[in-house]
């Protein structure tokens, strides 16, 4: 008789109505058996947005069931696609699936499109969804050259990464030649976009392998970076490098290194927006410069964080929402905080909605003249729209069908006749994505039949749920009646569950709930009957707990756990400690119910449980285990005892003895006990075991004997002290040999093959053999069969084989002990099973929900018990991605393997990589092995939002206007929607005007912005956007030309006459100093390093000769902020830099830190002049070649 375990149910409830259950229409619970007429259900199908590996062959998925068996067509781009007309194309054989051969030739570009499969038969049609098929991507990195980064200790920076564009999106990461990760922390972080980001910069910073890795899941591959090298200096650094070479422009700016309230790096400005997709992460980021390093908190403004959905990476950076809902709209609010202050950024975020099933249209079974409903409701947003098909085909240029009603998200059928078969589906879509639906009516006059296995056998705990199954199938639909017991009493529902399913649910089972049960299901055609069979068993109980402990070093300690639990059930007790399984430690026993822990250590500090699990419970007790030190003692005066000696045998009995002894010295500490071991040098010799322990007070002891047995005694005393050595061994004696009284233990029943019984056990010692001819009686039967018992006597063995049994049948088995005197007593029985055979049935209905990019979780149906053929030991999940290959080579796909131990129905998959493409399928396990794969099921991870526009150039500048060019980003992770271009002027304070925004069409590479102030530098920021959200920005400076009228008039004065003669009269007092200067030198003797200094002025504070009027009226912002004098030919540093003598004591301000010495926002620095700087000559001298007005204008840009 089959046999099946109850699962604990974990809710009750109990319904008041009569027990005829009449069913709704939709069989929800009920499979049309498949040799019944029926149209076609789409059962597998590849996804709809499908990423191949263009290396690999396509594979399309179709798969559909129906009697007659489907036959299968395919549309691409929405016409029909003859596959007869294409060699590289073929269909499998009875399926849908279409193998596209593009490894040996063709290319997966031909292929791209969108592909539609119908599968039909007689009664109707189903369709797939609309599957996109993409060919993977992974382009190399564009070739650039880097320059070395200098910066100074505490300034912030940003190394960019932007990876090239794939597909799907690579995962980006940071390491170094080494192929080390670069470690991250609050100060250093990657940011969401792959940027790498620097709060504020230190010396340990500075390396020259900063290197950005794209990785491409799809096709394994990685791509790296060109690596970026960063050099950090201190300011002593910085003063001794100005020393040496008179200039600071190479540094990228130069602050002081002084403490600053934080400035976010990203997102910038105070407020941004963010939509995200139903059930999708929201992800939002927050990165912050400033010194000390801030710290970032968020806060949502219109209420609180979800505390079981809201995770944070990235040091708190990244805020990440799992399975947002529209409730999870409003605004965000970052804050970055230091001791100098902080900065807030608030996001506003929408949750939009892709359709998903309030409810979904459902298979519907009609007899000939019944009525029935399709419902098909979707929510969504914004609201999606409901249209139905027939076949395949909108349903308003389908024929008409009088027994059909369309009432918006609902069909009404009425009056239904065989022709009104059909399969239905159901569209619903906004313009996140849509949900299609297959749902077939089919009209059908069928007697009620059972699905589930005849005379199943329960076993279930008392005060537990019991689920007594009764699966049926008829059409009409049927009802459903359940009876105990021979006398047929009708169940009702003040006691009993009755679900839909046909299934009766006893919520609490007691004692008198074992029975035998009977349903019965009927329609107008017919009745059919099926019993079950119930046993409900006692409880396991831990009657005895393990006790808290508190033992010294040293020491020994033993742990009690007794146990009870129902006679027909096995008991297993296990012992753990700190939940996990004992040390592998000859210090720890376990004798019956006792742990027993011997030389007790600090590790053995821990609490220690003992687990008792039956087949259909499990229960567990702990206790803790407290080690301690040593009670100091005095200088040690004491000594363990000497040994007994004298040692005699009297009294000699067959089953008895007694020994005698005297006892040793006992230095100092008395003695506490005498501890009797004995040898057997019979079966054992050499090897001594315990016998007894006796008080210390004692000298005699009467010890009971085993037959058959050489005794030989020995004598220990202990004190406090220890152990005394043992006494010299007693005279020996032979007990006379008799019937053994000891069975063997451990038996069991377990089968190697499917077709055998293995029968073992462990044979007695020979000490419990009692005498010679040790032998074995093994007797079995079937435990549900009337056969009488087997048995053969074997040898002294502990393994007997019984060969030609059924697949995994249930066996009494039992093992008695004899020898040449007799047998012993009657054994006990054990139930065994005869071999395991592996699984035969696929877990169904294999479902994935993708949780985040890395975390999935799948659902499925459990197997049937029959088919389980075996122990169930859990489901195991393989997944795996599909890895290169080439013409020549495929590589190994490595898959990896989760298993989830008992009658699980889902799990998680942790630990995914994000853009991935996986693959996976569940298959049960038993003890043989593991059966046949379910359908292999296809998922993705989702995409981020855009980066940053691959380069931003400003060219063509004129008075008012300038012309941006750019390109779209290297990582658009989307369909870009429109560009966001954001500007605003800089005055010669640094201080930013109004910023202005505009929105740019996606199609657009190139903008010209007119009305413009001339002379004026502005900052633009420049986003990529897609339907996911706004990307980072790219940022840039650009300054508009000067007057060319004003530039004219300053030429025109340059080459007036009086200003010439001005200049030669300068020059002329220039000479007359000179000469005063080398004669004073000629004076002296020695050349003081003061008089040095003063002959050899800096250059940037004499007045330079301006012939030509180059740059006219062109000036550096600090000038036109001060004097709005002309910026002088020649001159190597801003007005507002040049060193004076009052204030030019390390001033950093002497060091470089013009409006020119700042970061951007990508990170790199925009130096005082683009044009390569030479030092200046040891002896003064200096070129008289002015800088071109290109250089001057890069300088800005």
């Amino acid at each position: 008789m089959p046999f099946k375990i109850m699962p604990q149910k974990k809710s009750l409830s109990v319904l008041r109505t009569p027990l005829i259950l009449f069913l709704c229409q939709v069989m929800s619970a009920l499979e049309v058996p498949l040799d019944l007429v029926q149209p076609p259900t789409i059962t597998r199908q590849s996804p709809k947005d499908y990423i191949i590996d263009p290396r690999e062959n396509i594979e399309i998925q179709c798969e559909a069931k129906g009697k007659p068996p489907p036959s299968f067509s395919w549309t691409r781009n929405g016409t029909h696609f003859d596959i007869d007309k294409d060699p590289l194309v073929k269909m499998l054989p009875n399926s849908g699936t279409l193998v596209i051969s593009i490894i040996i030739e063709g290319k997966a570009e031909t292929y791209e499109g969108v592909y539609q499969c119908t599968a039909r038969n007689e009664r109707g049609a189903a369709i797939s969804n609309n599957i996109v098929i993409r060919p993977s991507r992974s382009p190399l990195w564009t070739k650039e050259k880097l320059e070395q980064i200098t910066i100074l200790k505490g300034q912030s920076l940003v190394l960019p990464c932007r990876p090239p564009l794939g597909l799907p999106p690579p995962i980006i990461f940071w390491m170094d030649n080494s192929f080390q990760r670069l470690p991250q922390s609050e100060r250093v972080s990657q940011g969401l976009n792959g940027d790498l980001y620097f709060s504020n910069v230190l010396p340990e910073d500075t390396r020259e392998d900063y290197i950005c890795y794209a990785r491409f899941n799809h096709t394994q591959t990685i791509q790296q970076k060109q690596p970026i090298s960063v050099k950090v200096h201190s300011m002593d650094e910085l003063n001794d490098t100005i020393t040496a070479n008179l200039s600071d422009s190479e540094f990228y700016g130069a602050k002081s290194y002084i403490e600053r309230p934080p400035k976010l790096l990203t997102p910038e400005g105070r407020t941004s927006h963010k939509e995200e997709l139903r059930e999708n992460v929201l992800s939002l980021e927050c990165i912050a410069e400033g010194l000390p390093t801030p710290s970032i908190n968020w806060t949502k403004e219109d209420g609180e964080l979800p505390i079981n959905r809201t995770f944070y990476k990235n040091f708190k950076k990244t805020l990440n929402i799992v399975h947002v809902s529209e409730a999870d709209s409003g605004r965000y609010k970052c804050t970055a905080r230091n001791s100098l202050g902080f900065v807030e950024h608030t996001i506003s975020v929408t949750v939009k909605a892709a359709p998903y099933w309030i409810t979904a249209p459902r298979n519907l079974v009609l007899s000939p003249g019944e009525d029935g409903t399709l419902i098909c409701r979707a929510n969504g947003n914004p609201k999606p729209i409901i249209s139905w098909l027939t076949n395949g085909v909108p349903i308003e240029m389908a024929p008409d069908d009088p027994s059909r009603k369309i009432d918006g998200d609902t069909i009404l059928f009425s009056d239904v006749q065989e022709s009104s078969s059909a399969v239905y589906q159901c569209n619903a879509s906004n313009e996140y994505g849509y949900l299609l639906a297959n749902a077939f009516v089919n009209v059908l006059a069928e007697p009620p039949r059972i699905l589930t296995e005849a005379n199943l056998r329960y076993q279930v705990i008392t005060d537990r749920p019991a689920m007594l199954d009764c699966a049926f199938f008829g059409s009409p639909i049927p009802t459903i009646e359940w009876f105990k017991g021979t006398k047929g009493s009708v169940l009702q529902e003040n006691i009993y569950v009755f679900h839909d399913n046909g299934t009766l649910e006893i919520p609490v089972a007691q004692k008198d709930s074992a029975d035998t049960y009977t349903c019965v299901v009927r329609n107008k055609l017919g009745m059919v009957k099926n019993d079950v069979h119930l046993e409900v068993k006692d409880p396991t109980r831990i009657i005895k707990e393990p006790e808290y402990k508190v033992v010294q070093r040293g020491g020994r300690v033993s742990f009690e756990c007794k146990v009870k639990h129902d006679p027909t059930l096995i008991a297993t007790l296990t012992w753990l400690k700190d939940n996990g399984e004992l040390p592998n430690d000859g210090r720890f026993s376990i004798d019956n119910d006792h742990l027993v822990i011997m030389n007790i250590s600090d590790e053995d500090d821990a609490t220690y449980t003992c687990v008792a699990n039956t087949s259909l419970d499990i229960v567990s007790a702990s206790a803790m285990l407290r080690v301690v030190g040593k009670t100091p003692t005095p200088a040690p005066v004491y000594d363990r005892p000497n040994s007994p000696f004298d040692l005699e045998l009297t009294s000699l009995l067959e089953r008895s003895v007694q020994l005698s002894w005297t006892p040793g010295e006992e230095n100092n500490s008395p003695i506490t006990e005498f501890i009797i071991e004995y040898e057997d040098a019979f079966h054992e010799p050499g090897i001594w075991h315990h016998q007894t322990d006796v008080p210390g007070t004692q000298t005699t002891a009467e010890l009971k004997l085993s037959p058959y047995v050489k005794y030989s005694f020995r004598v220990i005393a202990v004190n406090s002290i220890g152990r005394s050595q043992p006494s010299e061994a007693s005279s020996y004696y032979m007990t006379k040999a008799a019937e053994p009284e000891k069975n063997p233990t451990a038996v069991e029943g377990i089968g190697s093959e499917p077709d055998n019984l293995v029968i073992t056990w462990q044979p007695l010692k020979g000490f419990d053999s009692n005498g010679p001819g040790l032998q074995y009686k093994v007797s079995w039967r079937q435990k549900d069969g009337d056969d009488e018992w087997t048995s053969v006597v074997v040898a002294n063995v502990s393994k007997y084989i019984v060969s030609g049994t059924p697949t995994f049948v249930p066996y009494l088995v039992k093992v008695q002990a004899l020898n040449n005197v007799g047998f012993a007593p009657e054994p006990g029985i054990i139930i065994g099973h005869s071999g395991e055979d592996l699984p035969m049935v696929a877990p169904s209905n294999v479902r994935v929900n993708v949780v985040n990019s890395t975390l999935a979780e799948v659902h499925w149906e459990p197997v049937p018990p029959k088919s389980i053929r075996g122990h169930l030991k859990g489901y195991r999940i393989y997944y795996w991605k599909v890895k290169n290959s080439s013409k020549r080579n495929r590589r190994h796909v490595e898959k990896k393997i989760l298993t989830f131990n008992g009658n699980k129905t889902h799990g998680m998959l942790p630990g995914l990589e994000p853009f991935s493409h996986y693959t996976l399928n569940v298959r049960v396990v038993n003890g043989k092995g593991e059966g046949p794969a379910s359908v292999d099921q296809v998922f993705n991870t989702p995409e981020g939002v855009p980066g940053a526009p691959l380069f931003l150039k400003i060219v063509n500048p004129t008075l008012d206007s300038l012309t941006l060019e750019w390109d779209p980003p290297s990582h658009p992770n989307g369909i870009l929607t429109a560009y966001t271009l954001k500007f605003q002027p800089i005055n010669s304070t640094h201080e930013l005007g109004p910023l202005v925004d505009l929105k740019i069409p996606a199609n657009m590479t190139s903008l010209i912005l007119r009305n413009l102030s001339y002379s004026t530098r502005y900052k633009f920021y420049f986003y990529a956007q897609t339907s996911a959200g706004t990307g980072s920005p790219i940022t840039e400076e650009a300054v508009t030309t000067v007057d060319e009228a004003m530039a004219s008039r300053q030429v025109d004065i340059a080459t007036q006459g009086w200003f010439i003669g001005l200049m030669c009269a300068v020059a002329l007092l220039i000479l007359i100093l000179l000469i005063v200067c080398f004669i004073r030198r000629n004076k002296g003797g020695k050349y003081p390093v003061k008089e040095k200094e003063d002959a050899h002025a800096d250059p940037e504070i004499q007045p330079m000769k301006e012939d030509d009027g180059t740059f006219g009226e062109y000036r550096s912002l600090e000038s036109d902020a001060e004097d709005h004098k002309p910026l002088k030919k020649g001159s190597r540093t801003p007005s507002d830099r040049t060193v004076k003598k009052e204030d030019s004591d390390d001033s950093l301000v002497d060091y470089g830190e013009g409006v020119n010495g700042q970061f951007n926002e990508d990170g790199s620095f925009i130096g005082q002049y683009s044009g390569k700087k030479e030092k200046e000559p040891a002896e003064g001298n200096e070129s008289s070649e002015a800088p071109s007005p290109v250089n001057a204008m890069n300088s800005f840009v």
